[in-house]
């Protein structure tokens, strides 16, 4: 395989380069240069590339310069079938992957549709049934579309599994085999992955017929553009360093200047929330992103981190795919991600198209197994640092994050929703005095009056009481 040095000697078609340098596309990346060429000749391809290095322009340009045969401009919807499907497995991969390839197809007749979860499906149907050559679907948002016949894969052409390795991560190995299993026998498949592991082996093995691997570097490792740092802390003290590193007062770490547009990731949505709450209080522009956000706020809030007006956004792994920000400077892992693939994915956000990048990850003690992982998998060893924080009365815990850690969301939505109606908890009862008084002894005189004139108790003479159950002495 020859390496390219410009777009022109891949043979492209001239509306495909028009858009690419509209673009500002100037040089292939490694995986371009790789990649292009042999999906233009119709073979199978296994990708190996880290995230950032351009792997969507390496199989969306040519899937698109073999689709143009069939391009054109009739109306009829039974001219525009659907013969490039691209499954990704989180929504904003799809939808990223879906403005890039409109963007590429924007000087020719091809249709390209994105379809996805969390949002309404008719104008998603409506585009479909209105005919698009190329379709880029999670899987489970295109299993719905097929069951109510709202298009057809019988006429796919090239199929491409882009982040495979999330794909099983996430379980989507049941429903990619249904889809694959739809398609036509003859087809070019491409797969691209930023780790291989085992089940991803077995997974080519089984899609893919005698996959050119195309590898542009060492296989799980890390974007050399990409500063890693990692910062040893007590548990309690994650958040104040966090604070620091923010504010540039870390030394080693940045150039000593509050740092803008960072990306925090964390393990789990309740530590998402609470975070992004406290960083607010602290006087941080902050918001959060997790699973339990509807699609509508997760772009929100998505496109309001892109263009500046929030500084730091807090995401759980559900954005550690997809997410593409020009420039972004900093990623931070406040918590040490559970599987070490993971790691590589999240550092991936920065250090993006050969631009420099920084990723500094907080550990405590109960994480150094999680850290070593992580060197055995990227081949690397690390140095922890220390920093020197501040001892400082902390203040006193506000009553609604105890709620957020423990209290179930419907039992906290319904005291909200009360609160907000004017409900309110009836006040205490004054606490009785008798309760609160010292105990005090009972004079031995006072104790055999009251022996005196308390009445005896008499005994229920056992024959009585057989009596009036029915028995008795006779």
């Amino acid at each position: 395989m020859s390496d390219y040095h410009d777009f022109d000697h891949f043979g492209l078609d001239p509306q495909l380069l028009a858009a690419i340098k509209a673009m500002g596309y100037t040089a292939p990346t490694p995986i371009q240069s790789k990649a292009i060429p042999v999906v233009l000749q119709g073979g199978d391809v296994m990708g190996a590339a880290q995230t950032g290095t351009g792997k969507t322009a390496g199989f969306g340009l040519p899937l698109l310069q073999r689709l143009l045969p069939q391009a054109n401009t009739s109306m009829s919807p039974a001219r525009h079938p659907v013969r490039g499907l691209i499954l990704a497995p989180t929504r904003e991969l799809a939808d990223q992957v879906g403005d890039n390839l409109k963007q590429y197809a924007a000087q020719c007749p091809l249709r390209v549709t994105v379809v996805y979860g969390g949002v309404d499906m008719d104008p998603q149907t409506e585009a479909l049934r209105k005919g698009a050559e190329v379709v880029i679907a999670t899987p489970g948002r295109l299993l719905d579309h097929l069951q109510q016949k709202n298009t057809s894969l019988s006429q796919v052409l090239i199929v491409v599994l882009d982040e495979a390795d999330r794909m099983l991560d996430m379980g989507f190995l049941p429903d990619i085999s249904r889809i694959l299993n739809l398609l036509p026998r003859e087809r070019q498949s491409l797969m691209f992955s930023a780790t291989f592991s085992e089940e991803i082996k077995k997974l080519a093995a089984n899609f893919l017929r005698n996959p050119v691997l195309i590898e542009v570097a060492r296989r799980n490792a890390t974007a050399e553009t990409v500063t890693q740092e990692f910062v040893r802390v007590h548990e309690s003290e994650k958040t104040d360093a966090l604070l620091m590193l923010l504010r540039g007062e870390v030394p080693g770490i940045g150039d000593g200047q509050p740092i803008k547009q960072t990306l925090v990731f964390v393990n789990a949505k309740i530590e998402c929330r609470r975070l992004a709450r406290q960083l607010q209080k602290a006087g941080v522009n902050a918001d959060a992103i997790h699973g339990d956000k509807t699609q509508d706020e997760r772009m929100a809030a998505l496109d309001a981190f892109k263009k500046g007006t929030i500084d730091v956004l807090v995401a759980t792994d559900v954005a550690a795919r997809g997410l593409d920000i020009a420039e972004l400077p900093y990623v931070i892992n406040y918590d040490v991600p559970f599987k070490d693939e993971d790691y590589v994915h999240r550092i991936g956000r920065t250090g993006r198209a050969g631009a420099s990048g920084i990723a500094v990850t907080l550990m405590t003690g109960a994480d150094e197994r999680g850290v070593a992982a992580i060197e055995r998998l990227t081949k690397q060893k690390f140095t922890p640092r220390s920093v020197a924080l501040e001892r400082r009365e902390r203040p006193p815990r506000e009553r609604g994050d105890r709620y957020e850690r423990s209290e179930r969301p419907e039992r906290r939505d319904r005291r909200e929703r009360d609160a907000s109606a004017g409900f309110a908890r009836p006040p205490a009862k004054p606490a009785d005095d008798f309760f609160s008084k010292p105990y005090e002894p009972k004079p031995a005189a006072a104790d055999a009056a009251a022996d005196k004139t308390e009445p005896a108790i008499k005994r229920k003479e056992p024959a009585k009481l057989a009596a009036l159950l029915g028995g008795g002495k006779k």
